[in-house]
């Protein structure tokens, strides 16, 4: 253990995980059949891109094709790449998300849509119905933001104020065969959450929708809940036969890459202790839980044997509170409030990320933390407890000098959280 430098091994557990969802060898591993007519390749995400410029390299035969991204690198030759704005919807998006539907007109039976879907394709997606503007959908989408309501949640809402989610992509490309390749990065990988499912109706209902705006005291405005409150705004069911030849892959997810990460770290002589890959609540809340066990294994060695590696997955929450906030996500948050509970302790260290590379709207996809990182911030004249309350925690780890800032990774699986206690 003595040869294990904490950061690196934590590092090297992050690359293993991103590594496991590389979108060329999942998408090889998913290739449907060629079709007779025409194939068509659509998609959104924060890996569609890479995910695009993969399919193009796999495929032999003609295609045509448009996806959109977050503005980034683009990789592709014959798919076109619209890139829009991430998290909070913008023209570029709604002009992508029109872009989308008409490549899908007019198609016929023997004709394939391959869908490339991942995470981050909700706000890239902006498509709203008659009667609302690209305005009320950002309304909509920072409603859900400063909601606190679980990402499942949040998804039933914006099927339902879209014209391309909850399956209406799909609907649009009939009699065409859909083909859905899913990168997860939601709690429990149900595809049809995964960027609202845009071609993955599922059952949610409207009413369900209604009673999720109730139970979080969303503020819409008021034409987009006159929209929910007609029967219009119904999405359509999984069980129309328009969907029956449709298929869904996912072809990463969470869990594979929390596996990888384990196996990395086993090589280098850790155990390592997969919590879940459908962790969801408060971030701070589960950043105090995380920290709760970690002190448990340090001071007592159970539930686990030091030295041991803590791996989880999923999507925390950060609720908004007033509009006196700063900059942060919720690896950070999770982390700032795992930092506090374990300050002072020794041999305990912790990473949480995003695995697309962005944690929040900041350039960095999470932060280190240790139990001398509530000092480090308090000697750099931060005051960690007041940040963390005003989810201003990427300048505290800024002042710390513990963010993490890999890059954009080019796939999205949801967050890694890694606690190592030696």
């Amino acid at each position: 253990m003595a040869s294990i430098e904490p950061r690196p091994f934590l590092i090297s557990l992050f690359e293993a995980a991103v590594l496991a969802a590389d979108p060329y060898a999942a998408i090889r591993a998913h290739l449907p059949a060629r079709p007779k007519g025409r194939t068509i390749v659509v998609g959104a995400g924060k890996a569609a891109s890479q995910m695009a410029a993969a399919f193009e390299r796999l495929w032999e035969g003609p295609l045509d094709g448009a996806v959109v991204a977050r503005h980034g690198p683009i990789e592709c030759e014959r798919i076109k790449v619209f890139q829009s704005a991430h998290p909070v919807p913008d023209e570029a998006g709604l002009a992508a998300s029109s872009a989308l539907l008409e490549m899908v007109e007019g198609l016929t039976s023997d004709d394939l849509v391959v869908a490339l879907i991942s995470g981050g394709g909700s706000a890239l997606l902006p498509a709203p119905p008659g009667g609302l503007t690209l305005e009320d959908e950002i309304a909509v989408n920072r409603a859900l933001l400063a909601s606190g309501a679980p990402i499942s949640a949040m998804n039933v809402v914006r099927k339902h104020v879209s014209r391309v989610k909850g399956g209406r992509l799909a609907l649009a490309a009939a009699p065409a065969r859909v083909v859905s390749l899913v990168v997860s990065d939601v709690p429990g990988d149900n595809p049809a959450f995964v960027a609202s499912g845009p071609t993955v109706p599922d059952r949610s209902s409207l009413e369900e929708a209604r009673e999720i705006v109730a139970r979080y005291a969303m503020a819409l405005p008021e034409r987009v809940a006159a929209h929910l409150s007609a029967d219009a705004a119904r999405a359509p069911s999984p069980d129309d036969p328009v969907f029956a030849r449709n298929e869904v892959h996912v072809i990463a997810s969470a869990r594979v890459s929390l596996e990888a990460a384990a196996a990395r770290a086993r090589e280098s002589g850790i155990e390592a202790a997969i919590l879940s890959d459908a962790i969801e609540g408060e971030a701070r809340d589960i950043g105090r839980m995380h920290a709760a066990l970690a002190r448990e294994v340090a001071l007592h060695n159970h539930p686990f044997a030091r030295p041991v590696v803590l791996l989880s997955g999923g999507e925390t929450t950060v609720t908004i509170s007033g509009k006196d906030y700063g900059r942060g996500g919720r690896n950070s948050e999770f982390l700032l409030s795992l930092a506090l509970d374990i300050d002072g302790a020794d041999g305990i260290d912790a990473l949480a990320a995003d695995t697309d590379g962005i944690d929040g709207s900041e350039d960095n996809a999470g932060a280190f933390a240790d139990g001398a990182s509530i000092a480090r911030m308090r000697g750099a004249g931060v005051d960690p407890r007041l940040h963390l309350t005003r989810h201003d925690t990427w300048t505290a780890f800024k002042a710390s000098g513990d963010l993490f800032v890999p890059g954009p990774t080019g796939t999205n699986v949801n967050d890694l959280r890694a606690v190592l206690i030696r």
